[in-house]
């Protein structure tokens, strides 16, 4: 019997062990279990989030008809110690908690222990899921230097994922935030050897500042990376494909001299991102922008006169003459135009703003009249400016030469475009300096509106006069806030255009501006593309598509017109001076009746305001591209292609509703359509723009 009892307790004493060890095995926190298993596993919306008992991360996606993302876990939050990746790490412990408040959601918490050769580190992964926010995982780390001895920490980075490609041609589009002296499409196709560092910082000694996002995609699925913080950051977001058309994206912050990590100090990462939608980028932007806007960035309301049509004494360059600028105001008037822009060239120097004698003998007397005509025409008169940049031997640098932005090396930070120093944006005197010459456009002038106008504009260098060099580059969006401020404090209802030169645009700078533009497009592309990002991001922003003349051939006001964009000009009139500039932008008769079709048709929709519906056509894969503007109960489409011939699909519209389509550029009546039936043959060279009016009204 004694025998009898010990087998069986020894019976369920294994059994029991065998019981816990499965336990311990479903709920993820066995110690033993292989590197390949889910120790943690987060399924929000339709993005999969594992990690495994190393803290190695996998992604993948429950989209209908999406296909693998990663073909195993990978090692994507890591940091770099002594020139040594530090990668490994075993899983410890593992805490859930809800989160409360404004940005309620769930976040856990996993703890890893590196251990070898004397060093000692721990990870803590803080992973959110935030309930508003399906399709998107937050990812912060924090490393304790747990040795006995300081280290030295060369970088971070989060987000490090591979992901397969699926065969298709090409395998992935990309949207890249970052900004260069190259001024490259944000958007592009990516073939093997394909890489971009993708800096926040200043690539360039004019050139800086962007958007930290990477968005890539293929026909099934977009994979977004970037950070969260609420100031701009000196990271990478590199791109980079190899040679099996794999993508590897990710957020970095490789430091510019190797840090002292102290024996059990914390060194904590930004807030990183990654999320997942089906198309092209515009989702995971749009998403990204709200998330932002819900953690503190404010965005400005949307001004009805930034929606109306513009035209540009730039014509004529900065050689002009007033005769030439009020002689243009007539038949600006005419063509339903409805601002002037005085540009570059009134000023006596860059940072001196009082106007040039040889341009205005009169002095500012000459500028407040040139005002009053054009106001006299019942138009709204915009002026050019360049903030941040003073040209050396000006009088606001002779007065306040601490205002210039100063390298480590005690040089100061020029900007070559202008052949000009920077201004560092924070200091008091640089924005005394600035509010004077707000006063002097706005009030004493009588401005209603600003073109703020260089790429330098996007970003700064750190400012090493400053205790903190980097306060400059993240304030430099509080110094665009004081301008908005502080010109509608004169002019309620100012419109500040924000012009950075080819960049793409600063997001932060984004909030304080209520015109965004496309900024010297070097393709009607650009001009498109451009503004589908500016609609993801801040869709009641009024978007100008700039000169028209920029675009392909000069005269595509399609591309402007079907992206939902403000048209504008520069064109100019015979003129009694010699002009050479002047003369490429003459308003022939042929050129005169072009223009003021596009402008009555651009005042008569007004699709500029109304809502782009950016999920409805991938802008790398669907053939022909297409945009999509609804207004009220009508739907505008907008297709390009150099040449189409065959079928295109009418996508978003209402079931039980039969369209009739309409080519309302060429005033011609084509077929009805419905969702059930949603395609129709058209052929057409370069675009073709169509409204879907439900039949019966």
């Amino acid at each position: 019997m004694k025998m009898r009892d010990e087998y069986f307790n020894k019976k369920n004493f294994f059994s029991l062990l065998l019981f816990l060890f499965v336990i311990l095995g479903i709920t993820g926190f066995s110690m033993k279990q292989s590197k390949k298993e889910s120790s943690v596993k987060i399924t929000h919306g339709n993005i999969i989030f594992e990690v495994n008992s190393a803290l190695h991360t996998r992604i993948s996606s429950s989209f209908p008809d999406s296909k693998t993302v990663m073909d195993k876990f990978q090692a994507s939050e890591n940091i770099t110690i002594d020139n040594r990746v530090i990668s490994n790490f075993e899983l410890k412990k593992v805490q859930e908690s809800t989160l409360d408040g404004k940005l309620s959601g769930r976040e856990w918490l996993a703890k890893g222990i590196f251990e070898e050769d004397g060093l000692k580190l721990v990870k803590n992964l803080k992973l959110t899921a935030y309930d508003d926010f399906p399709n998107l995982i937050s990812v912060e780390v924090k490393y304790v230097n747990a040795s006995k001895e300081d280290v030295f920490i060369d970088g971070w980075i989060n987000g490090n994922y591979q992901i397969l490609p699926q065969g298709d041609q090409p395998p992935f589009w990309a949207f890249q935030g970052s900004s260069s002296s190259s001024r490259s499409d944000w958007i592009k196709p990516l073939e093997p050897g394909y890489y971009q560092k993708n800096y926040m910082g200043m690539n360039d000694s004019d050139y800086g500042g962007g958007i930290p996002v990477t968005s890539v995609w293929r026909p099934d699925l977009n994979i977004a990376v970037g950070h969260l913080s609420l100031v701009p950051e000196l990271v990478n977001l590199p791109t980079e494909m190899l040679k099996d058309s794999k993508v590897v994206i990710g957020v970095s912050n490789d430091f510019a001299h190797r840090t002292l990590f102290k024996a059990q100090d914390t060194i904590t990462t930004l807030e990183t991102f990654v999320s997942v939608s089906k198309g092209d980028y515009f989702e995971n932007l749009a998403k990204y922008s709200e998330l932002m806007q819900e953690k503190g960035i404010k965005m400005v309301k949307p001004e009805e006169a930034a929606f109306e049509p513009i035209w540009c004494a730039w014509g004529y360059g900065r050689e002009f003459t007033m005769e030439e600028v009020v002689n243009t105001l007539p038949k600006v008037k005419e063509l339903g135009i409805d601002w002037a822009v005085l540009d570059d060239g009134f000023q006596v120097a860059e940072g001196d703003w009082e106007p040039a004698s040889d341009r205005f003998p009169e002095g500012e007397d000459a500028i407040k009249k040139l005002v009053e005509r054009i106001h006299g025409y019942g138009l709204k008169a915009k002026i050019w400016w360049t903030p941040l940049a003073a040209d050396p031997g000006s009088k606001a640098l002779e007065q306040n030469p601490q205002m210039i932005i100063k390298k480590e090396n005690g040089a100061p930070q020029f900007i070559t475009w202008w052949d000009a120093y920077y201004l560092s944006p924070t200091k008091e005197e640089t924005v005394k300096h600035t509010k004077d010459i707000l006063d002097l456009f706005l009030n004493q002038w009588d401005f209603d509106g600003l073109k703020m106008d260089g790429q330098h504009l996007n970003a700064v260098a750190p400012d090493h006069t400053l205790e903190n060099p980097e306060e400059a580059p993240k304030g430099l969006p509080d110094f665009f806030h004081m301008i908005y401020n502080e010109a509608r404090k004169i002019k309620p209802n100012a419109v500040v255009e924000n012009c950075p030169c080819g960049t793409c645009m600063s997001y932060y700078n984004m909030a304080s501006t209520n015109q965004t533009v496309s900024s010297d497009p070097l393709s009607s592309w650009q001009i498109r593309h451009k503004g589908k990002t500016y609609k993801a991001l801040v869709p009641q922003t009024a978007y100008y598509g700039d000169h028209v003349e920029l675009s392909d051939n000069g005269s595509d006001f399609a591309s402007s017109f079907g992206i939902g964009a403000v048209l504008g000009t520069k064109f100019t009139v015979p003129s009694s001076s010699e002009n050479e500039e002047a003369e490429k932008f003459l308003l022939t008769e042929r050129k005169e009746e072009v223009w003021k079709k596009w402008f009555t048709l651009y005042n008569d929709k007004m699709l500029s305001k109304e809502e782009y519906i950016g999920n409805l056509y991938d802008i790398g894969y669907d053939k022909p591209e297409t945009h999509v503007i609804k207004k009220q109960d009508r739907l505008y489409y907008a297709f390009y292609a150099d040449f189409w011939e065959g079928k295109i699909e009418f996508r978003g519209l209402e079931n039980n509703t039969e369209y009739r389509i309409v080519d309302y550029f060429n005033k011609v009546n084509l077929e009805h359509v419905k969702a059930s039936q949603p395609f129709l043959d058209v052929n057409f060279k370069e675009f073709i723009l169509l409204e879907a009016v439900p039949v019966g009204k």
